[in-house]
């Protein structure tokens, strides 16, 4: 038997449901966090409710006292143990505006977490390179709310799709200007001549904790992350291309287009980065 966090309650999984009138079912207005827990442990954490509570106050959502990382802390590594899977889990936070219409929401905040075994393998760098390829299908805006893991989560739906039905593993976004934004779950990183690159939140791309948690760890080390717009060709032109999310940590890419890719630099920063 399943069980779910529903505001605070632990109820069964098949019990929980969505009220017609939810904000982020009706209009896409809310957030979620997808967190990654190890040895009862919540990875990241002060990076992963630095975004969700700076993402809320973007929404302008009204947050109770008694929603607080502590708390939810608490209640997400419960749940957890009450799902047997608090060795190596994969979370969601959905949090949701509240009920009613476009304009009369009653701002009542409301959250539901989520946890699901993970397989030990899931922190193994992948042995056979990723294939990739532009989802042509949508441009992603380059706002104050694109940078958001936002519940109007429509573009990389169906970039999901255009993946599976074109057997890749993964698909990019462009931005409006046509240029390189991130993928279906991850943010992408590009490496040329021992130099590491991503694009800027200015460019749209989701604000991955992953992302972050690079930077400050390659801080210290032989190499530093460059922030650069991308137009595709430059992809094409790199010597490796990698994906960063919180569940997966790192990904190569083996293959783009016509494009294959080498993957020492991406090796080398997984084993810097798997501890988190």
């Amino acid at each position: 038997m399943e069980f779910v966090n529903v505001n605070g309650k632990v109820i069964e999984r098949d019990k929980a449901f969505i009220r017609t009138a939810d904000h982020s079912y009706r209009y896409g207005h809310g957030l979620f966090e997808t967190i990654k827990i190890a040895s009862g442990k919540i990875l990241l954490s002060d990076l992963h409710f630095d975004r969700l509570f700076k993402g809320l106050a973007i929404l302008k959502l009204n947050v109770p006292k008694l929603v607080s990382p502590q708390i939810l802390t608490l209640q997400i590594l419960e749940l957890c143990k009450k799902n047997n899977c608090e060795k190596l889990a994969r979370v969601r936070l959905s949090v949701s505006a509240g009920e009613g219409g476009l304009y009369d929401c009653d701002e009542k905040l409301q959250y539901l977490i989520e946890c699901w075994s993970l397989p030990d393998t899931i922190n193994n760098i992948n042995e056979n390179g990723l294939v990739i390829d532009v989802f042509p299908g949508a441009r992603k805006s380059c706002d104050i709310f694109s940078s958001l893991k936002s519940a109007s989560h429509l573009p990389y739906a169906m970039a999901a799709k255009f993946v599976k039905e074109n057997k890749l593993n993964d698909g990019l976004l462009l931005n409006i200007h046509n240029r390189m934004c991130d993928s279906t779950i991850a943010n992408v990183f590009w490496v040329k001549e021992k130099k590491i690159f991503t694009v800027p939140l200015s460019e749209g791309c989701i604000n991955g904790v992953m992302r972050r948690h690079l930077f400050e760890t390659l801080k210290n080390s032989n190499y530093q992350v460059i922030e650069k717009n991308c137009e595709v060709h430059e992809l094409e032109n790199a010597d490796e291309v990698f994906l960063t999310n919180a569940i997966r940590g790192i990904r190569w890419v083996k293959e783009f287009r016509n494009k294959i890719y080498s993957n020492f630099i991406a090796h080398e920063i997984h084993s810097m980065t798997i501890d988190q």
